[in-house]
């Protein structure tokens, strides 16, 4: 820096000034003397004049003796606080525009083994403190670098030259542009180890649940029982023991368990492998032993962990069991559920359930019923089967359906005024939202997810919520439904109808029609009883043919148009085979009218070629592109699905994605794919 840059300023400059001012007052004094006596006047102004000389040259002698003065206490000044941050505890380093080391501190050199004279870039110590990072603007602030295994917060800070004389009252520079930066290093490698032990050690909490308890122990004679409770419980026990785990067993087949979050990643390793395990017990039993595990971790509190366990219980229940949900926080990971879903032949929660829909009924008067949007067969048949509830019941039961498709109109036509039926029983949203109320029983059919409702806006106008439901569940639930039958081995919502009908009421009666729409459902979602098929479906079956049901009439109604038909044949003739055992289609939505059910027609056909396990449709309608996936029983497709923000069933599962083209939705799909091959999720 120039001393010509340096001028005084302030208070300084004006006690330097002071004396040349204090001519101005001699030569007012020496007006006024001229005016008394000319003679003393003249050798006044001689007087005045050599003040002014002396005074003038003692300024231009004394002001750079002063600066220089001023400079050297300065430079004393900055040498005492050069040696203090030469032996400051905390690392310290002056870095220049260019990103060069000027100077560091004695902890500097002991941490990195660079001395003062160490003029290079900062990168050959910080690799990751690049130029260009430190000469952006944003980078002034906090950083993280590693060093020798340790790691460090770095903090910057610029300091402009400008700055070091703004609040100066004696100085200031005139040209200043560039900037030095100071660089401190925080040691945080205890803080950070700290920190993770104590993230380790929180409360992980579980529960454990023997999904077929009951049904494993009737299928064995009565002495093995006792050993095959022994032996579940010792894997159990095991398992959770060998990660210091608390392990108790609350119900003959539950447990509750507790451990540290830090084996909580080993177990992700190791995906949970006591759900395949236990299934290895065999004592003559003929079904294999499932469990369902639900954990909770994330949370400050004890009990809102164990309120993540019970929630993630419940949710790998109503995905089927035989599967683990972990939560965290708000995060949701699922583990196992490859396994078909076992069917229940016990009907006593039908009629737990038929009761207690027959009790919220009768406590509301008006009862207004959805399935999902763009419904489908199965979703209309389920909500004609709960207006009959209704109507058994005197109550007045409104349907919403926002858009008739070609295969829903031979059934939707069948509901007219002329035949009997209210003009109103099907209605739109808009309708639907003005008729709602805290008082109405909104009954929500065929979907367990809000966002995929035909009107999720009625489920925040009632407190009064019921869902039935045979889909998985996910993240995305109805929240506080004063019902929820969610029955993932059940073949069809129009299954689980028919189940509660029949102990609904003793005087209900189906008219024929009525009972071919739910027979109807029964048929696509089963793909004519070849898909997702047990006892109880056929159970269901008979009870609407008893109702009326008339096989011929469904088939007709049932029937595509050539459109739909050639739409479908185009589909499969599209097909792509990725690695052998996947096959890939489009589905033109041209001319057809409900392209998304052409496109889940499609899958199924592809079923029907050798070496398939599993098919993808993809229709773009209405802005998004549906994803219908199938298979038989090797590949779980609702895993793939779940991977793209949909869900479904093990054989039947479905999709939407958005923002996306269909090439780029194929491309998501078959890397889905290969990640799920990769990881072990599915097997070719």
């Amino acid at each position: 820096m120039k001393k010509s840059n340096v001028r005084l300023k302030g208070k300084l400059r004006t006690y330097l000034y002071l004396p040349l001012l204090l001519t101005i007052l001699l030569v007012a004094i020496n007006v006024v003397v001229y005016m008394e006596d000319t003679g003393t006047g003249f050798m006044f102004s001689g007087f005045v004049v050599v003040y002014f000389l002396v005074m003038l040259m003692s300024y231009l002698r004394n002001k750079p003796l002063l600066i220089d003065e001023l400079i050297n206490f300065a430079t004393q000044y900055g040498t005492v606080q050069k040696q203090l941050l030469n032996e400051f505890e905390i690392p310290y380093a002056l870095i220049d525009f260019n990103a060069k080391f000027l100077w560091v501190n004695e902890e500097f050199t002991a941490i990195t083994g660079k001395d003062k004279k160490y003029h290079k870039s900062v990168m050959t110590v910080f690799p990751t403190l690049t130029k260009e990072l430190l000469q952006r603007n944003d980078t002034e602030g906090t950083l993280y670098v590693t060093l020798n295994d340790r790691y460090y917060r770095v903090s910057l800070r610029r300091i402009y030259f400008d700055s070091m004389t703004e609040n100066s009252t004696i100085l200031a520079i005139d040209d200043s542009s560039e900037y030095l930066t100071a660089l401190y290093l925080f040691d945080e490698t205890e803080l950070n180890r700290y920190m993770k032990e104590n993230e380790e050690q929180r409360l992980v909490a579980g529960l454990v649940y023997i999904d077929n308890y009951d049904e494993a122990l009737d299928s064995i004679e009565d002495v093995k029982r006792s050993l095959l409770i022994a032996l579940i419980d010792r894997k159990v026990n095991k398992y959770f023991t060998e990660i210091d785990a608390l392990v108790r067993k609350i119900e003959k087949d539950r447990y509750f368990v507790v451990f540290k979050k830090q084996y909580l990643e080993q177990l992700r390793e190791d995906r949970f492998s006591i759900i395949e395990d236990v299934k290895t017990v065999k004592v003559g039993n003929e079904m294999a032993v499932t469990l369902s595990i639900g954990i909770g971790v994330g949370s400050d509190s004890y009990t809102q962990n164990y309120e993540y366990a019970r929630m993630s219980i419940d949710l790998a229940l109503g995905r089927g069991g035989d599967q683990v949900v972990l939560r965290e926080g708000e995060d949701v990971s699922y583990y196992g559920g490859k396994t078909k879903q076992v069917e229940r032949n016990n009907r006593v929660k039908a009629r737990v359930k038929a009761h207690a829909l027959r009790e919220v009924i009768e406590s509301r008067e008006h009862v207004i019923i959805m399935g999902h949007s763009i419904s489908d067969v199965d979703s209309l048949g389920a909500a004609i089967g709960v207006y009959c509830a209704a109507r058994v019941l005197g109550k007045k039961a409104q349907i919403v359906l926002n858009e008739v498709t070609s295969s829903l109109r031979p059934l939707v036509e069948g509901f007219s005024e002329e035949k009997g039926y209210p003009p109103d029983l099907f209605i739109k949203s808009e309708e639907a939202i003005l008729l709602t109320n805290r008082n109405t029983l909104v009954m929500v059919v065929d979907v367990n997810r809000p966002s995929y409702t035909e009107c999720p806006e009625l489920l925040k106008r009632t407190d009064t919520v019921c869902v039935f439901d045979h889909h998985r569940q996910n993240r995305e639930v109805i929240e506080n439904p004063v019902l929820s039958y969610v029955e993932p081995y059940a073949s069809s919502a129009c299954e689980m109808i028919a189940e509660v009908l029949q102990y609904f009421s003793e005087n209900i009666v189906l008219q024929p029609h009525e009972a071919d729409c739910i027979y109807a459902g029964i048929l696509i979602d089963t793909n004519n009883f070849m898909t997702k098929t047990g006892v109880r479906t056929f159970e269901a079956a008979a009870y609407l043919r008893r109702a009326g049901a008339e096989v011929t009439r469904v088939r007709k109604m049932l029937r595509n148009d050539m459109s739909a038909y050639k739409a479908r044949a185009e589909a499969v003739r599209r097909a792509e085979v990725y690695r052998g055992a996947f096959a890939i289609s489009v589905c033109p939505a041209d001319n057809v009218e409900s392209p998304t059910i052409v496109g889940a027609q499609a899958a199924n056909e592809l079923l029907n070629i050798v070496g398939i396990k599993a098919s993808f449709v993809l229709t773009e309608y209405q802005g998004k592109i549906y994803v219908s996936s199938r298979s038989i029983d090797e590949i779980n497709v609702q895993l793939i699905m779940e991977r793209l923000g949909g869900g479904g069933h093990l054989n039947v599962a479905g999709a939407q994605l958005t923002d996306c083209t269909v090439s780029q939705a194929k491309r998501i799909i078959q890397d889905t794919i290969d990640e799920m091959l990769k990881e072990g999720d599915i097997e070719e």
